[in-house]
């Protein structure tokens, strides 16, 4: 068996607040001359002003903007709710409604509906600004590139040709011939540096370990990383073992 739905306490209780609330405000429109159907628009008015001031309240709180119109509009609304509440309580005669509460009724529909349009357009924060529109006929060229001003190349200077002719000086006015330049000495070669023979025989073994290991011969820059020698000796070195 399906069970039936449970009433909802806080519904229950919103609906007979309304249904009073809504009853009260007919009543004052009704005692101040609205008779028919605008008697039963003014609570409509009322009660709609004032959910669509505390949702407008909400959404700018959401998103940071300040809500001080929102709040304004929410309290007129409570305060005409709440205000024909408490006169139907007894300490209004509404068979003599006095002047000031014809006038306020009668101007409410132009307060409600200036409230209700500032509501609705209210920018929020989050709405985007929309993109100017370009109209399609209007074309602009694109401005033409500058071209580079030209620079005047500079003329050559004439330098005169050098005249092949010898000359012809006596033998008494011309410089004498330059002196043979001296060979540069050579350098005599470095000679090998000294060995010791226990460094030898150590290389030795390491040459025979890398020739069982590889199948080839060592050479000089492996023989110097594995002892850790200087080129020179190094090079000395595999001149022994060969």
């Amino acid at each position: 068996m399906s069970r039936l739905p449970r009433p909802d306490a806080v519904l229950v209780q919103a609906v007979i607040a309304g249904a009073l609330s809504f009853a009260h405000l007919h009543d004052i429109a009704a005692a101040a001359g609205q008779d028919g159907w605008k008697a039963w628009a003014y609570p409509v008015s009322v009660d709609l002003l004032l959910v669509a001031a505390w949702r407008r309240m909400r959404t700018l709180r959401a998103v940071g903007a300040p809500a001080r119109s929102a709040w304004t509009w929410f309290a007129t609304a409570l305060t005409a709710s709440l205000g024909a509440n408490v006169a139907t309580a007894g300490l209004l005669d509404l068979a003599a409604v006095p002047d000031w509460l014809r006038i306020l009724v009668a101007g409410w529909p132009a307060v409600a509906f200036f409230g209700g349009t500032l509501l609705a357009h209210t920018r929020t924060g989050t709405d985007e600004a929309e993109p100017a529109e370009t109209p399609d006929s209007v074309y602009t060229a694109p401005a033409p590139a500058a071209e580079p001003a030209e620079t005047p190349s500079p003329e050559p200077e004439l330098v005169p040709a050098p005249d092949p002719r010898p000359a012809l000086l006596p033998a008494a006015l011309q410089p004498p011939a330059p002196a043979p330049a001296a060979a540069a000495p050579v350098p005599a070669p470095a000679a090998a540096p000294a060995v010791p023979a226990a460094l030898v025989d150590h290389a030795r073994k390491v040459a025979d370990a890398h020739r069982a290991r590889t199948g080839a011969p060592i050479d000089a820059a492996t023989l110097r990383a594995r002892l850790g020698v200087a080129p020179q000796l190094a090079d000395a070195l595999t001149a022994h073992l060969t």
